[in-house]
């Protein structure tokens, strides 16, 4: 073995990250390990989106706590996070979407979030101007944002490399090892590194590691195509998103425009050939998706499609049957923490996952009912049904 750790964090994404601040900052020793480099896959693709509304009553507390965290993050962390605060509409296309969204306002207002229903074009249009005068109505959540992703990312990297965390980039992690029921440490391409603890939070690479240990969560790889203009003028200022989950907008602090389609198929590829050279491997989207996106943005946001594109990729996301994440310690399997499948929507999260892996990892108490995000709940419920998301943060 290789020098000896408190604890191992496999995955420098958003939620791998903000577990190791958390626990670097306590004065523990910690490494984290990536086959790519911090925020290469779904913490760096996504939307970037920082809401609550729209979530699975379940993982409702979990947001509302993340966005108090968020409102601070930039002083915490000491660097920017480009986080903005200025709401998130979801769009009712037809009169199916605009009794989903009432429904969801209703139910969502009476769980105590600031949330409003929006029951026509004009009460919408005084909000967003450059929105279409063919869609129904809306919801606003003010208190809804977005962040910079790979700012974000970076700076709870650099925050815990300041506390003493290690990174190690491009190291993939072959094996997690196991003696009597004991987590020891990780085997990697390149090393051995010994630990009593170990948090999982690599992703849809994640059961290859479990499947060796007896374990498994159910992941089905969908695929979201993002495209990116170039700088333009300011025309939103809010997430938008639709009732069906099948497209998703929003504007970036620098002016380009960031929007995504639903989770479809993944057509099996992926580039990683410069992996080492490159901050995050490559998904390329079928052509046919990105006519499905931009003939869905000039319908909703008409006259923006003009505007020169600067960049097309295809993000991966981890769904669970029931689109929820799970975030438990092993079963039967002492020192593990799993946290995987956050269905697209885990960007939000990632200030509170944080503080709830360092707590798993510790032993502590979380502060939060976890038992909708059970490592076994998949275990009597094998058909249930999965719900659509984009990946919006």
């Amino acid at each position: 073995m290789s020098e000896a750790y408190d604890f191992i964090v496999v995955g420098a994404g958003i939620s791998g990250s903000a577990a190791a601040y958390q626990l670097a900052r306590q004065g523990h020793k910690v490494v984290v390990i990536d086959r790519f480099a911090p925020a290469a896959m779904a913490s760096g693709w996504t939307l970037a989106g920082v809401r609550q509304s729209g979530r699975h009553p379940a993982e409702l507390p979990l947001a509302r706590a993340a966005v108090e965290l968020w409102t601070t993050l930039e002083e915490e962390l000491g660097a920017p996070t480009h986080y903005t605060r200025k709401g998130n509409v979801r769009l009712a296309r037809n009169e199916e979407e605009y009794e989903h969204i009432r429904r969801m306002v209703e139910e969502q207002s009476a769980d105590g979030l600031d949330l409003s229903f929006l029951p026509d074009n004009a009460t919408l249009r005084a909000m967003a101007p450059a929105l279409s005068p063919a869609i129904l109505g809306a919801s606003f959540c003010p208190t809804d944002g977005h962040a910079d992703p790979h700012a974000t990312v970076g700076a709870f990297v650099a925050a815990a490399e300041r506390a003493g965390a290690s990174f190690r980039n491009h190291e993939r992690v072959t094996a997690i090892l196991v003696e009597g029921g004991r987590v020891m440490g990780v085997a990697t391409d390149k090393d051995n590194y010994s630990a009593p603890r170990v948090i999982l939070a690599a992703g849809l690479f994640g059961c290859e590691l479990l499947g060796p240990l007896g374990l498994d969560v159910p992941i089905d790889v969908r695929m979201v195509t993002v495209i990116r203009s170039v700088p333009v003028e300011r025309v939103l200022d809010q997430v938008i998103g639709v009732a069906a989950g099948n497209w998703a907008g929003r504007q970036e602090v620098n002016g380009r425009f960031r929007v995504t389609s639903g989770g479809q198929a993944w057509h099996k590829r992926m580039d990683i050939n410069g992996g080492e050279r490159s901050p995050r491997p490559a998904v390329h989207p079928p052509m046919a998706t990105l006519g499905e996106v931009v003939a869905e943005m000039e319908r909703l946001l008409p006259g923006t499609t003009a505007h020169a594109v600067e960049e097309v990729w295809a993000g991966l996301i981890d769904m669970t049957p029931d689109a929820l994440p799970v975030l438990d310690t092993a079963p039967a399997i002492e020192g593990l923490v799993i946290a995987m499948g956050f269905s697209g929507h885990g960007f939000c999260l990632g200030p509170i996952t944080g503080q709830i892996l360092a707590a798993l990892a510790l032993g502590d108490e979380t502060g939060f009912d976890l038992s909708a995000f059970a490592a076994t709940r998949f275990n009597s419920r094998p058909d249930l049904p999965q719900e659509a998301m984009t990946l919006h943060g």
